[in-house]
């Protein structure tokens, strides 16, 4: 029994770690619920119909209706009713302007399009009156928008961290390994780019390209290298001169065989903590980004497309797409910093 469990990798021993600490575990379990929901808005199975009008604009929540403001949002049915009502009382068409109908040119194709309104008159739908996380401002459903921004929020702090993982692990990898010119031409490299706010690099890429999510994940991954970089280029510098690595040395192993075959493993658990850290900070990047309209298109939608919208609703008192956006996004991102700090702990060879 204690060859058995002195032969454990390092791998089983985290997860046994990470087991016993329930926050981690706990923390471990919503972040899986969010992938998936990611995955099933990704593929349709969930909020594929965000863009339906469903509900009269800025439906207040079901629960909460008595919380929202207290004025009458108008539209195009009450402008409707209100002409219909001034033409009943006038006893004449109203025309939509001062004039007469003799006066008005526009008059006679007024009066031949009615003529033919019935043809083109839509089965009216009933508006919902409530919801239950309430309506925007064109009568869409504010939990089905979340839930599809999580998707693309998710998506894109997903593949953007791996991104930028990959492209961290080799240039660190091979400017820890190889050093001498290979490596100082990598840290001038690196150094430009620290030398650059990570907030005006994402402004500058993002205003040269095209916007979109690939842009959006393409712009991540190019401004977020730098700390697995650094991360990667002390551990294969450490690691080179390793024992293990030298007798792969002697039987003939290639230098990319020592460098991801040999080195890469053990230092492997750094990385899946980096890109925990990377994922949070890549979701902040892009709602910042989508809030200041570098971000996602016009016709996807985003936490950061959200809240975008929140500035002039939070002026007429409709205060409820923010809150549900701020919910949704505090509990990924605590539930990701705390599997973070669970994964640094039950990681760390150092803990016995």
């Amino acid at each position: 029994m204690a060859n058995e469990k002195g032969s454990r990798s390092l791998w089983a021993l985290g997860w046994k770690r990470l087991r016993k600490d329930h926050i981690g575990f706990v923390s471990l379990w919503m972040v899986a619920a969010f992938v998936l929901l990611a995955l099933a808005g990704a593929l349709g199975l969930v909020a594929s119909g965000w863009r339906n009008e469903v509900a009269k604009p800025y439906a207040p929540p079901t629960l909460l209706k008595s919380l929202g403001p207290k004025h009458v949002q108008l539209t195009a049915e009450n402008i409707d009713a209100a002409n219909k009502a001034s033409e009943q009382a006038n006893g004449q068409p109203s025309t939509g302007t001062s004039l007469t109908a003799d006066e008005d040119p526009l008059a006679g194709d007024l009066a031949e399009a009615s003529k033919n309104e019935g043809q083109y008159q839509e089965a009216a739908t009933q508006k919902a009156e409530t919801l239950p996380m309430g309506a925007d401002l064109r009568g869409r459903d504010v939990l089905q928008k979340v839930l599809k921004g999580t998707s693309t929020s998710m998506l894109v702090g997903l593949m953007g961290s791996l991104a930028a993982i990959v492209l961290g692990t080799i240039m660190g990898g091979f400017g820890g390994y190889f050093g001498q010119k290979i490596d100082d031409l990598l840290m001038w490299f690196y150094s430009v780019f620290t030398s650059v706010p990570d907030m005006l690099l994402l402004l500058a890429f993002s205003a040269v390209l095209r916007r979109g999510i690939s842009t959006v994940i393409l712009v991540m991954a190019l401004t977020s290298w730098t700390g697995t970089f650094r991360l990667m280029r002390a551990e294969f510098l450490k690691h080179k001169s390793r024992e293990y690595v030298k007798a792969a040395d002697a039987i003939g192993a290639s230098h990319l065989r020592r460098m991801f075959v040999h080195i890469l493993p053990n230092v492997s658990y750094l990385l899946l903590v980096q890109f925990s850290i990377l994922t949070v900070a890549l979701i902040k990047y892009e709602v910042i980004l989508s809030f200041l309209g570098f971000g996602v298109s016009v016709t996807q939608i985003s936490w950061g497309s959200m809240l975008a919208e929140a500035p002039a609703e939070l002026i007429q008192g409709y205060w409820w797409q923010m809150a549900c956006v701020t919910l949704f996004m505090s509990i990924l991102v605590t539930a990701f910093s705390m599997l973070t700090d669970s994964l640094r702990d039950a990681l760390d060879p150092k803990v016995k």
